[in-house]
């Protein structure tokens, strides 16, 4: 006789949800600290019903991406690899310093948002450790749940400090190349305590499978599942993030305005998803400081852009008019020792000629593309880059732009280049997985900025560095 699916979860131990006592709440998909300034962070929660997420089950191809295989779409959510739950209740956020404690009162949450609160504290120190209390309770008199973390908050644009930062992109779920624990990236990235990580987008994949996410539900159940991986839960809980989008965590490949849903999800519902799921309040570009010598633009590349189809030409664009008038006031106003662009999509490249029209390395942005990298390279920026499935130096032929490539989070997710394809742009390559680190410090009356690429492992696989008199 066959089992109902969920009568074989219950059996395997899989089916989290099994012994959930009502009155308790639990914060399964961790939290997030997010857009910290050297007075301000954003903190991002979710409260939840089940204490741990349904773990894997479904056996997986053996093939890149490694996609279940058999995986029914039309399954409950609740019976998902992954699935966590959201409840009802209420949330409060303590921040403390040595000297200070910041406190909120209790807030409720519900289904609306799915379950999640997002919090801006202002009037923060520079410089400062802060240590981060969040409690849960389902109502006023049953058990409160607890996570805790920390994060500092940046220097002021006139301390001259060392900083060190780390940088990820490109992660589908089934990729994952540590069975318990989710990406090995994130561990051997939170052994190096990096001040803060910037991940350039497709932080999930609607459109793979396991599920396909084709309603708002599903989309949501594929944060969940990412989230509650015990490696990203350690890593963000304790490491500032600033988050950015990319097509495959707003809709689907190479998604724009323009595009057509996918199943019942819309453009806009990608939209409203992203910014309930991420802690960004403001506009999605923007610029932070992180003392004398470091000054970081994140960029919009799916919000503003022109039809990718659409014929080259002097209006067709990635960044839009408004960003770009943002992006060229703040970069020529900077006085930071180290100008860094980062990007959710390549400027340099290349990229594969083949199919590509998607970013400004390939033939169909030409025209925005060459007035970007000659503007880049005047202002001496340097461009770190999402969206490739391979690790890379690249240094433009034509204006000397570097652009440094992080590679995706898992061995398992490389692809789309050939190793033995090493052309003249490229400084270094490999078609692995890994992610890459920067470091930038003082060395007499110099200024060094370090770009290292690592394995999973936490491996150093190239270092490219640089040297600037101060």
């Amino acid at each position: 006789m066959k089992l109902p699916i969920t009568l074989v979860l219950l059996t395997l131990g899989l089916f989290s949800g099994a012994a959930q006592n009502e009155a308790n709440v639990y914060f399964t998909t961790g939290f997030k600290i997010g857009e910290v300034t050297d007075s301000s962070a954003i903190i991002l929660t979710r409260l939840c019903k089940t204490e741990q997420p349904v773990a894997v089950y479904h056996k997986q191809v053996d093939k890149v991406f490694r996609p279940p295989i058999d995986f029914d779409n039309n399954m409950p959510i609740s019976e998902m690899e992954g699935a966590v739950d959201g409840s009802s209740g209420q949330v409060k956020i303590n921040l403390k310093s040595k000297d200070t404690l910041i406190s909120t009162e209790w807030e409720y949450v519900s289904g609306y948002r799915d379950f999640t609160l997002k919090q801006k504290f202002e009037g923060l120190r520079p410089n400062t450790h802060y240590d981060i209390q969040i409690q849960g309770r389902k109502s006023e008199d049953a058990p409160v749940a607890e996570i805790k973390g920390s994060f500092s908050t940046a220097p002021s644009a006139d301390q001259v400090v060392p900083v060190f930062f780390t940088s990820s992109t490109c992660q589908f779920y089934w990729s994952h190349d540590d069975a318990v624990r989710g990406f090995k990236i994130y561990d051997s990235m939170l052994k190096m305590n990096p001040l803060f990580h910037c991940q350039t987008g497709d932080y999930v994949y609607y459109d793979k499978p396991g599920p396909m996410a084709y309603t708002v539900e599903l989309a949501r159940h594929k944060w969940h599942a990412m989230n509650s991986w015990p490696a990203l839960f350690d890593f963000y809980k304790n490491t500032p993030a600033y988050l950015q989008k990319d097509d495959h965590d707003l809709l689907k490949d190479d998604a724009t305005s323009y595009s057509t849903p996918f199943g019942e999800l819309s453009y806009e519902d990608g939209l409203d998803i992203w910014r309930e799921q991420v802690p960004i309040i403001d506009r999605p570009y923007r610029t932070f400081r992180w003392g004398k010598d470091v000054q970081i633009w994140n960029v919009e590349v799916r919000e503003y852009r022109s039809d990718n189809k659409s014929p080259d030409g002097k209006e067709k664009t990635i960044w839009g008019k408004e960003q770009i008038a943002w992006f060229k006031e703040t970069v020529e106003a900077s006085d930071a020792t180290f100008k860094i662009l980062v990007s959710p999509t390549p400027i340099v490249g290349p990229d594969r000629s083949k199919g590509k029209y998607d970013n400004h390395s390939n033939t169909s942005f030409a025209t925005e593309g060459k007035w970007l990298r000659q503007y880049l390279a005047d202002q001496n920026v340097l461009v770190i880059n999402g969206d490739r499935h391979w690790q890379y130096v690249s240094v433009d032929p034509v204006t000397g732009l570097r652009e440094f490539s992080q590679g995706p989070v898992s061995d398992f997710h490389a692809q789309g280049w050939n190793q033995e394809d090493k052309r003249p742009e490229h400084k270094f390559l490999r078609v692995q997985g890994g992610f890459l680190a920067v470091k930038v410090y003082r060395e007499k009356k110099e200024a060094v900025i370090e770009f290292t690429h690592y394995d999973v492992d936490g491996n150093e696989v190239n270092k490219e560095v640089i040297k600037v008199a101060v």
